[in-house]
């Protein structure tokens, strides 16, 4: 299969932006995953700056930097057709935008490390640049989910 679009809808630089912007968001997303799923306990104690013992916890915190690796691989989706793979992209800055605000409230209780004003303002960018991509699937009359 070719990588350049069949759709002439979306094309050229626009095309171009999309994918990187979506392979970026996959790299973020492996980035935190990595980490998290290798080594719970210490991902937990940067972000949160406490230690996590309790195994059922660490099972829970380890089990959500998972879902955070699939949503990465859905970006690669995305990165290869941004027409056709919107819904992705609903669902996973839906989680980003909710992990976000919690964050931000664990954030302003004292509950976490500085650490998480990174991990913050780089899902609140991506929510941002998400929705500039709904804005403009629907100006090419791309139907949306």
């Amino acid at each position: 299969m070719s990588m350049v679009s069949d759709d002439p809808r979306m094309a050229g630089s626009e095309l171009i932006f999309f994918r990187v912007f979506f392979v970026i968001a996959a790299l973020w997303n492996f980035a935190g995953a990595a980490p998290g799923l290798i080594d719970s306990a210490g991902m937990f104690a940067r972000e949160f700056g406490r230690p996590l013992t309790d195994p059922v916890m660490v099972a829970v915190y380890r089990g959500a930097w998972g879902t955070a690796l699939l949503y990465g691989f859905g970006f690669l989706m995305v990165a290869y057709n941004p027409l056709r793979h919107s819904g992705i992209v609903a669902m996973g800055g839906a989680g980003k935008a909710l992990f976000a605000l919690n964050l931000f409230h664990m954030r302003q209780n004292g509950w976490t490390s500085d650490f998480a004003i990174v991990v913050i303002a780089g899902d609140v960018l991506f929510v941002a640049i998400f929705l500039a991509y709904f804005f403009r699937l629907k100006r090419l009359g791309v139907t949306i989910m």
